[in-house]
């Protein structure tokens, strides 16, 4: 792609903005504004520094006040950080949505039914679709799952699929987070704070709402509560306070209404499930579980943990409690695995995915492992089953030692790794002291499935890389958020 003219007019507010080959969400390769993206264009070039800065501290004092946070371990000048964002909102067009949706709808039915098909039947591996062995070497296969009927067979309810646009606009799947996605909170945050700093331009703007987005995930843990509950008592499961997302967990359970709970409140007997309370022991049935598989039954896995409920397995298995998101769901983060997602949907569905996949080398294949040892340097290599922008190499901004020993790690475990091309990924407009520069952006749209219909929020939670010329948008490696508007025109 040619590299696109300077915006015209080349005003104050961007003189630091810089173009590449990427896809510019505000300007098109002309240099001009794109339509969606005028009005804010307009607000922008008025926006006075003292202006900015009335605003941006007005932003501050919300996040502050509502405890918006996340924790960094490791840092010595403390842990809890406000989480950061953007005051530029990234505009999703309707008929861009509408791709994505029907793209993301797709792809969580074709999940659920591969995850199902794995832990019964297995026909896709029979068929040699998906290799075994992929599956059975995967950290995330949980044999204690074979057999085992979910409710509505629903195996993910809650998922936060990572897309980005590749340089010729075009939305790709990065990744799949079917285990215990989060972000949602900062999602619906980061919308609060636009009404509150910029309401009247975001009134203008005809912006689809998001703000139902804890009673329509209440709705669908209801959905898969135990038959003959008809008043299902339904609780979320927190690692604790100092897990990096327990801001999170209270903001969503107060949304939703429901008791925030960690392991040590919870108690089984005769394969019941119990939450302690003042009054006594009340019954428990459905766990929006935001704790890892391992350490959900200190019975079953990691005999070490203190975060889940001995004999919850049991009551699980026994059809007494419903998970969300099932056990076992970790198949279809693995890395490896979501390079077999286009013929997984294939395979269920018979169509072709809507939203491809980036094109993935698959290192447990000599013929891939070769090609990407002699191109190191030039390609994005990550762990199958890390997240967070860990256990990762970008090549083009490694050094030589770090190739050298991340080829190595390779060498060793082929099987753990992936890698895929590096991708010049969108920019998009972000308002700095300085003025508005270009950043890096992704989007994880949340998907609610019930078994019966699939319900994606319109928008989502839009990571922003705020470092300049990083290409990590989380937000414990320099990473933010900013609002994501989708039209209804």
């Amino acid at each position: 792609m040619d590299e696109p003219a300077q915006p015209i007019p080349r005003v104050p507010a961007f003189q630091q903005y810089e173009f590449d080959n990427a896809y510019d969400e505000m300007f098109a390769a002309d240099g001009s504004t794109r339509a969606h993206y005028q009005d804010i264009y307009d607000l922008l070039i008025r926006l006075t520094p003292e202006e900015y800065q009335r605003r941006k501290t007005a932003a501050d004092i919300t996040f502050l006040n509502q405890g918006i946070t996340f924790t960094v371990y490791g840092h010595e000048d403390g842990t809890e950080k406000i989480f950061p964002y953007d005051l530029i909102p990234r505009i999703i067009t309707r008929a861009e949505w509408d791709t994505i949706e029907r793209g993301l709808t797709q792809r969580i039915t074709a999940l659920n039914l591969f995850l199902k098909d794995i832990y019964f039947d297995g026909h896709i591996l029979n068929d040699g679709i998906v290799p075994r062995e992929m599956i059975y070497t995967c950290k995330h296969y949980r044999r204690q799952m074979k057999g085992v009927a979910v409710p509505n067979d629903v195996y993910t309810a809650v998922t936060g699929t990572d897309i980005v646009r590749d340089e010729t606009g075009q939305f790709v799947v990065l990744e799949d987070n079917l285990r215990v996605p989060s972000g949602v909170s900062y999602m619906l945050a980061n919308r609060h704070l636009m009404k509150y700093v910029f309401p009247r331009i975001f009134g203008a703007y005809g912006v689809r709402p998001i703000d139902d987005y804890g009673q329509r995930l209440l709705a669908t843990l209801r959905s898969l509560a135990p038959r003959r509950r008809e008043d299902p008592t339904i609780v979320l499961l927190t690692p604790g306070v100092y897990n990096s997302a327990y801001f999170e967990h209270t903001y969503l359970a107060r949304q939703m209404g429901i008791q925030l709970v960690e392991g040590r409140d919870l108690l089984v007997h005769d394969n019941v499930l119990y939450m302690r309370t003042t009054a006594g022991l009340k019954r428990v049935d459905v766990i929006y579980r935001r704790v890892d598989d391992d350490f959900l039954d200190p019975l079953v896995f990691r005999s070490d943990s203190i975060l889940g409920v001995a004999g919850l397995l049991n009551v699980y298995r026994a059809g007494n409690v419903a998970l969300a998101n099932a056990i076992g769901t970790g198949i279809a983060d693995d890395k490896a695995i979501y390079s077999y997602v286009p013929e997984i949907i294939r395979y269920y569905l018979g169509e072709d995915a809507i939203l491809p996949n980036v094109e993935t080398y698959r290192l447990n294949e000599p013929k891939s492992l070769d090609y990407v040892l002699k191109n190191i340097d030039k390609l994005v290599v990550k762990a199958v089953g890390e997240s967070g922008g860990y256990g990762m190499l970008i090549g083009p901004h490694s050094t030589k030692a770090e190739q050298e020993e991340f080829a190595r790690r390779v060498i060793a475990d082929p099987r753990n790794y992936i890698a895929q091309p590096t991708l010049a990924l969108s920019r998009a407009p972000c308002l700095f002291d300085s003025g508005v520069e270009a950043r890096v952006i992704d989007l994880r749209p949340y998907i609610l499935y019930d078994g019966d219909k699939v319900t994606i929020v319109p928008g989502g939670l839009t990571r922003v890389a705020l470092r300049r010329g990083s290409l990590v948008v989380n937000s414990s490696q320099g990473g933010g958020s900013k609002d994501t508007w989708v039209l209804n025109n």
